[in-house]
């Protein structure tokens, strides 16, 4: 499985390669379907805000969606296509079991690669997980982007919106849990951002990988 994230090297990324794997999109990945001739298997978003910014483009979807259950009528019902997960298990921590819910890790890439791993892909590959922001105030505080988005694939991502501050050092604690269990059952991480900044999976180029 390839999971992608959104950070800015997405646009530096040989989607070639990617295309006909199964991909897990996170978030507002919708902004670059066109862009980078892409579309997801699996969408997965859990953050709130994320959600209600995105509502009429999730409803779209042709895929399989991940997310906490939503008020009826909200968002979409749960379906074929729309998969309820329980995101409120304590932040640290990993899941090998979607019916008890998920630990989200201060990043929906923790998220995805728990679900990965239910679903039994024993390599998922990572791109476009840059994990390096520029932001105003505090790790987690709500805050609203001003002005085009530098830390995503594309400005309009959060521009003028409201999102959370990222919590790198938490992440990157999520983040060893995750490489840990998937090792420990014969499993693998594999960052093949382009000049990611993230230290903690094994590091390989995606010509390597998926060539």
């Amino acid at each position: 499985m390839v999971l992608i994230c959104n950070g800015p090297s997405l646009n530096r990324t040989n989607f070639n390669l990617i295309r006909r794997k199964h991909i897990m999109g996170l978030n507002k990945i919708f902004l670059g379907f066109n862009k980078f001739r892409i579309y997801p298997k699996y969408f997965v978003a859990v953050n709130q805000k994320v959600i209600e910014q995105s509502r009429d483009e999730i409803r779209k979807l042709n895929c399989i969606r991940f997310m906490p259950p939503q008020e009826e009528n909200s968002i979409l019902k749960e379906s074929a296509l729309s998969y309820w997960i329980k995101a409120d298990l304590p932040p640290m921590g990993f899941s090998s079991d979607l019916a008890l819910g998920v630990h989200q890790g201060w990043t929906v890439t923790h998220v995805g690669l728990q679900i990965a791993y239910y679903m039994g892909f024993d390599r998922v590959v990572i791109v476009g997980m840059d994990h390096r922001y520029r932001f105003q105030g505090n790790p987690n505080d709500a805050t609203v982007l001003d002005g085009p988005d530098p830390n995503h694939f594309t400005g309009s991502y959060f521009q003028d919106c409201a999102w959370n501050n990222p919590d790198l050092r938490q992440s990157e604690e999520a983040y060893r849990i995750a490489r840990y269990t998937y090792e420990a059952a014969g499993r693998a991480i594999i960052d093949c951002t382009v000049e990611g900044a993230c230290k903690v999976f094994e590091k390989r180029s995606l010509e390597e990988v998926l060539y």
